[in-house]
């Protein structure tokens, strides 16, 4: 790592979750300072206590004020901001709650806007803008109204924000999951087999048949992707969006 890289920093939104924290353990191996933003002050504290370079930083992603929060708690150019914050919001477009609906533009939309205005100042050309969304945003299911429709939202967000900053060096990459392994999703699989009786091995069967690698993909995966973006030669990977989802999405374009 150069002199310049190691006066450079890493902002990560999301940063205490479980794709938000490998992230943030990959940055760091690489002896990048991360900007690790949160809201929980608790999980970001016991976060720091994983590498010297974590600078914490609590604030709500989906709160204007976190554009002046994040501002301050950077000092130096600006190598890779990375939105990674979640969205607690399911269902179908007949049980949603429709105001829940603004809240996931709210989060998953505004969010990512937030974060930009509150690094841009710090960009300095090749640095990088990306964005965890999903492939809900590309092909939604039946069950997927918040997700779905937010996601695809930002998908189209990180279009203008490619167009807007590439001309200044600045590059912008989507990064697309499907469903991963994660203890979230463990979870669900849980309570669904609770709740239906059926067995989880057969859930899991159910998931793992919607890829065509046979298997979900992992986080430390889905954070070696974000890891990737760092390379020089990832300016060809401008304004695009890896589908890093093991096969789930089946469309030829």
């Amino acid at each position: 790592m150069s002199e310049l890289d190691a006066a450079e920093a890493c902002v990560v939104v999301g940063a205490t979750g479980a794709m938000g924290s490998v992230i943030v353990e990959r940055l760091v191996g690489r002896g990048h300072r991360v900007v690790a933003v949160a809201r929980s002050q608790e999980q970001l504290d016991k976060l720091a206590t994983t590498s010297s370079l974590i600078v914490p930083c609590r604030t709500d992603i989906a709160d204007d004020a976190a554009v002046e929060d994040i501002r301050a708690a950077l000092d130096a150019p600006v190598r890779m901001a990375i939105f990674a914050a979640g969205l607690p919001v399911k269902g179908s477009v007949d049980t949603i709650t429709p105001s829940a609906l603004a809240t996931a533009a709210n989060v998953k939309v505004a969010g990512p806007v937030r974060l930009l205005h509150a690094v841009r100042d710090h960009f300095v050309p090749g640095s990088r803008f990306v964005a965890i969304a999903g492939s809900l945003g590309i092909e939604p299911g039946p069950l997927d109204a918040g997700p779905g429709t937010a996601n695809a939202a930002l998908l189209n967000l990180m279009r203008q924000i490619s167009a807007l900053y590439g001309p200044k060096g600045i590059t912008t990459h989507t990064v697309a999951p499907g469903p991963v392994d994660t203890p979230r999703l463990r979870a669900i699989i849980e309570t669904e087999s609770q709740q239906t009786g059926q067995a989880v091995e057969e859930i899991w069967a159910r998931y793992r048949a919607k890829t065509t690698l046979g298997r979900l993909p992992t986080l430390d995966e889905i954070a070696w992707v974000v890891e990737m973006l760092l390379a020089p030669e990832a300016d060809v990977l401008h304004g695009a969006v890896l589908t890093a989802d093991g096969g789930v999405r089946h469309g030829l374009l």
